[in-house]
């Protein structure tokens, strides 16, 4: 019988065998595998996912209040409204909300707020350089952008509403789901341009100190630290400590719990400075009135760059700070817009520079009280001894003890005028009327008067202890130390010998001599002082968040010249020894008696004539050469433009308030400045009656 269908083929055993070891092969694999996910690995993956269900959010702080010395507020935080939207959160197009369609909530925000429904074209790089709030997207590629991120986390469209706009996107709340409104901290600067030199402004926080800063807890693209004045130098007393949330997220990143107790921000410390505004105001406008009326004068706009500074010399307090031209620093607040910044890099009267502690100028007159105390305190003069002054006088300038020199004249500003001198002048009346050949022969020697003048290292020593060629440690950023130059810092700077004139013309501040304003402020401030020089401070108060006083006003003390040994001693050749002196009681008070004399009988008499308070001071005319003068090509020998100065203080038998006025290519000391430190004293005193409630006759 014959079997039908076909006989059935065996399988070879290989093959079977083949299968088998790649089936065991994959099983071994997966069990390897998970063996080393959950047992060897299994510790690092555990913390992947934990870190991936763990989100830490940190929760913004509140920066310090600045107030001034009367608690006027100077710098606050106030409210910024951004418009905002959270992709997740935007209804279907056919959802339960009567007016849910994506399209329409876009169009309507896009009436009110003035963002286009959509703008620019997504691509790598666009989105790339895409930046919240500054950007050409339209509402739409900026929603996009945020959904295909982070679907969760709010979206910025638009930042610094006004608040009324702001009113009407949280009414809509019901009908446009998914906007919001994100209220979030600014600075805010009440006076404004007024104190902007001293209370500066913010910025985002720098590149090169992104890590520092979160490493703290700060947040780059959110926080912001300070750029300038107090703002920048006291900033780590005034930023705080942000908080933090540390919450449970899905996978598009939704939050669904805290897993850990919240840390609540620590607001930054407030600060009280030593500033009164109304006399910020009143110097300021001084300044910028006296400068506005002489250029009106003279047909041209010759004035525009000025310092006013006033200061309480027994405490160091700083009771104005005027840098003119400064800067409006609430257009910094929010943003720093890149118009304006650079409109204030090109402008070369430098607003964004302190003029006040940064710009180094040749204090002419004003660095005579320096040489003034050293030849009484060395007896190279005595206060009786007179000195003629024929208004011209010739030297030998030589750059070596056997260089047979070249003859060279050396007038004094009254020659210039009259082309005669001021006679015979002592001490009192050099400094009264500013005698050039009085400093000049008692500074560098003359023969037949001065067999041995005070010469270069002894004028650096007096005038280094009255402040000058040091930083005076003011809370602000950017102070220069100025120069008081010698024979070795010529050698090494310009590579040239120190001469006999350098000698002459450094006794009288000109020359290499520089200096800044604060440092010839402080310089009169220890002068009036009796000698005792006090670090000048910008600081009254530090206060918690709550209003107490955690750091009290304590004046420091940097140094009192007629008791600290400060002065070294030089033998007949100059070569310093180890023995060290004071400035003696009487020089200091002779030095006041001089400063006395220059508002009663000397160079501000017609100044302070009828002045309701006594005062003393000094003049300054500093002759000068830079390179604005060079450009304008007025820089010529014996007709050199000049930096007017003034520095006075009052009342004269127990002085309150030293006040420092300097403008940029001023002239004369007496005409420009001279008249501003008046109306800033007279107000001084007039404000003070008020506060004492004293009426003053009008």
């Amino acid at each position: 019988m014959n079997q039908l269908g076909t006989e059935k083929k065996k399988v070879e055993r290989w093959r079977i065998v083949f299968v088998f070891a790649v089936m065991v092969s994959v099983l071994l694999f997966y069990v390897y595998k998970l063996f080393s996910m959950q047992l060897v690995d299994g510790e690092v993956y555990a913390a992947q996912a934990e870190e991936n269900r763990i989100k830490t959010i940190s929760i913004a702080t509140q920066r310090g209040i600045l107030y001034d010395r009367n608690g006027y507020v100077l710098a606050r935080n106030t409210a910024s409204y951004n418009v905002v939207i959270t992709p997740a959160n935007l209804p279907g197009l056919d959802l339960e909300f009567p007016n849910g369609d994506v399209q329409q909530i876009y169009r309507e925000l896009s009436a009110l707020i003035g963002v286009p429904v959509d703008a620019g074209e997504i691509n790598d790089e666009t989105v790339r350089n895409f930046t919240p709030c500054y950007t050409d997207f339209g509402i739409k590629q900026i929603v996009y952008i945020g959904d295909t991120n982070a679907p969760f986390n709010p979206v910025k469209i638009k930042c610094n509403i006004p608040a009324d706009i702001a009113m009407i996107i949280r009414e809509k709340a019901n009908t446009w789901p998914g906007v919001d409104i994100e209220i979030v901290p600014v600075r805010d600067y009440p006076t404004g341009e007024l104190t902007a030199e001293v209370v500066g402004f913010l910025g985002p926080i720098p590149a090169s100190v992104v890590d520092s800063y979160e490493a703290q807890g700060f947040v780059a693209d959110r926080d912001k630290v300070g750029y300038a004045g107090i703002e920048a130098t006291l900033d780590d007393q005034l930023i705080g400590i942000n908080g933090e949330r540390v919450v449970e997220v899905d996978g598009a990143g939704k939050t669904i719990r805290d897993v850990e107790v919240p840390v609540d921000p620590i607001p930054g410390n407030s600060i009280k400075l030593t500033i009164d505004t109304r006399l910020q105001s009143a110097a300021k406008t001084a300044l910028i009135n006296t400068m506005a009326a002489e250029n009106l004068i003279r047909g041209e706009e010759r004035y525009s760059v000025g310092v006013v500074i006033a200061m309480n010399p027994k405490t160091g307090e700083i009771l104005s700070l005027v840098s003119h031209p400064t800067f409006e620093n609430n257009r910094l607040a929010r943003v720093i817009p890149a118009d304006y910044f650079n409109q204030l890099q090109i402008d070369p009267r430098k607003p964004l520079f302190n003029h006040a502690i940064s710009a180094e100028h040749p204090p002419g007159s004003v660095f005579k009280m320096g040489t003034a105390i050293g030849i009484l305190n060395e007896n190279v003069v005595t206060p009786e001894q007179v000195i003629f002054d024929p208004g011209r006088i010739t030297i030998l300038e030589k750059f070596t003890p056997n260089d047979p020199g070249t003859p060279r004249d050396y007038v004094c500003y009254l020659y210039k005028s009259t082309g005669a001198g001021h006679g015979d002048v002592d001490f009192i009346r050099g400094v009264a009327e500013s005698c050039d050949v009085y400093f000049y022969k008692v500074g560098g020697g003359y023969a037949g008067e001065v067999p041995q003048g005070l010469g270069i290292w002894r004028i650096g020593e007096y005038s280094k202890a009255l402040g000058y060629g040091a930083l005076t440690g003011i809370e602000l950023p950017g102070e220069a130390d100025g120069l008081i130059p010698d024979p070795t810092w010529k050698r090494i700077f310009i590579g040239e010998t120190w001469s006999t004139g350098d000698t002459y013309i450094a006794t009288i501040g000109q020359g290499y001599v520089l200096a800044t304003a604060i440092q010839v402020l402080v310089s009169f401030a220890t002068l009036a002082n009796d000698g005792i020089y006090m670090k000048p401070t910008l600081i009254k108060e530090i206060l918690d968040s709550e209003g107490n006083v955690i750091k009290p006003f304590t004046p420091v003390q940097v140094r009192d010249i007629t008791k600290d040994k400060v002065i070294h001693l030089y033998d007949e050749n100059f070569l310093q020894t180890d023995e060290m002196i004071s400035v003696q009681p009487w020089v200091i008070q002779k030095a006041k008696e001089g400063m006395r004399e220059v508002v009663v009988n000397g160079t501000a008499t017609k100044i302070f004539r009828n002045a309701p308070y006594e005062s003393a001071g000094k003049t300054g005319t500093a002759e000068y050469c830079d390179d604005i003068a060079k450009k304008k090509d007025i820089c010529y020998p014996g007709i050199w433009p000049a930096h007017a100065w003034y520095v006075g203080y009052a009342p004269y038998d127990d002085p309150e308030i030293v006040v420092l006025a300097f403008v940029y290519n001023g002239d004369e000391g007496s005409v420009v400045a001279g008249p501003i430190v008046r109306d800033v004293l007279t107000a001084y005193f007039e404000l003070k009656n008020v506060d004492l409630g004293i009426e003053t006759n009008p």
